[in-house]
């Protein structure tokens, strides 16, 4: 920003004078004249292990090309599909399967009928979809009414901890299959909407209706992950988004310390996390071996392709600078700044990388 452009704040009630200022409309700009770097490019190859598909009109290739650009060298398509949907899948990504592991979902056809004979037909599903070339499961979902995300049918009333699913979470670990999960959401979409929720202009989009019957809450949803990961030592599982702890990371740790068949991946978090450099540093060198690198790109195939840069690159300032003081309107709907974590090289290729070579084997 050029201090000579600045004009003087207008007085009185005028349509620029605070009063008149909507919440939704602030765009603050930093004026603070510290470093802003740059960084297209992970520092070291990177595995993405939290994406999406992209709808039909996408161009994997010029996908595939911003990846290559980005230093991203493989990412993991979280499809939620089984059936044809997941065939479909299969279809839009076969030119590049170098490039990107596809992920399915489980099938819960008939899961509410009794004696449907559902769990054998999932079973068989799964394997059908391993065959034909599904890596891992995921991203299976639970925001309180029940495993939501799969498609063609949706798991409500079903939990993760469910014990109608364990023979299917068993079967993951049998295959070598991590399974990808993502349960509740961050703690500003419990709070009350009101002046003391500082993430209010995000967190109202996303808001967590707690009068909705059957709804599970923040804690039990923590809970139900923590039952499954217990109940299925010989399964790998990734909580996504630091399992919505970004406020309370200890809290993430405890789970880590107990579990070693669980990871976490730092997808679309980074503008929380981003909030307490200090903290959230400290969280990733401890628990540097436990946590993955991902982006949550495609989830809204409506953002356009240029998005795929923006998301890489304040990723990668985030991870890699020690910036100070960073907006980005595009990257982040919240109202605060960011800072950079500044995180050792030794993280880095860890978190990149070199974690996800475990979680596969």
């Amino acid at each position: 920003m050029n201090l000579n452009e600045i004009k003087p704040a207008p007085l009185g009630d005028t349509p620029d004078s605070p009063e008149n200022i909507r919440l939704k409309d602030f765009r603050p700009v930093s004026i603070f004249k510290t470093a802003e770097t740059k960084i297209s490019r992970a520092k070291y190859p990177a595995v993405d292990v939290h994406s999406h598909a992209w709808d039909a009109n996408t161009s994997i290739a010029e996908l595939s090309r911003r990846m290559t650009a980005a230093n991203i060298e493989r990412s993991i398509v979280l499809t939620f599909e089984t059936g044809n949907g997941f065939d479909q899948v299969v279809h839009q990504f076969k030119d590049f399967a170098h490039q990107f592991d596809l992920w399915c979902g489980f099938d819960y056809t008939g899961y509410d009928i009794p004696g449907s004979g559902w769990i054998e037909n999932a079973l068989a599903e799964l394997d059908r979809c391993h065959k034909i070339g599904a890596k891992g499961v995921g991203e299976l979902g639970d925001k309180g009414l029940g495993e939501f995300y799969s498609r063609p049918v949706p798991g409500y009333n079903m939990h993760i901890d469910d014990e109608r699913l364990s023979p299917l979470f068993k079967r993951c670990g049998q295959l070598k299959m991590p399974v990808s999960i993502h349960v509740a959401e961050p703690i500003w979409m419990y709070l009350p909407m009101d002046a003391s929720n500082d993430g209010m202009m995000n967190a109202y989009n996303w808001r967590i209706d707690q009068t909705r019957e059957y709804l599970l809450g923040f804690d039990a949803l923590l809970l139900s992950l923590e039952k499954a990961v217990q109940a299925h030592p010989g399964t790998i599982f990734i909580a996504c988004h630091f399992a919505n702890c970004t406020h309370d990371l200890q809290r993430l740790g405890k789970m880590l310390d107990l579990y070693p068949n669980l990871f976490a991946d730092i997808s679309s978090r980074l503008k929380e996390v981003g909030t307490v450099p200090r903290y959230a540093a400290a969280f990733f060198e401890k628990y540097q071996d436990r946590l993955l690198f991902g982006s949550d790109l495609g989830y809204d195939p409506s953002k356009p392709m240029d998005y795929v840069n923006t998301i890489y690159e304040m990723s990668f300032r985030l991870l890699e600078s020690a910036d100070d003081h960073i907006y980005d309107h595009a990257f982040s709907k919240f109202h605060w700044p960011l800072y950079g974590l500044n995180l050792p090289d030794q993280v880095l290729k860890k978190l990149y990388r070199d974690n996800f070579l475990r979680v596969i084997g």
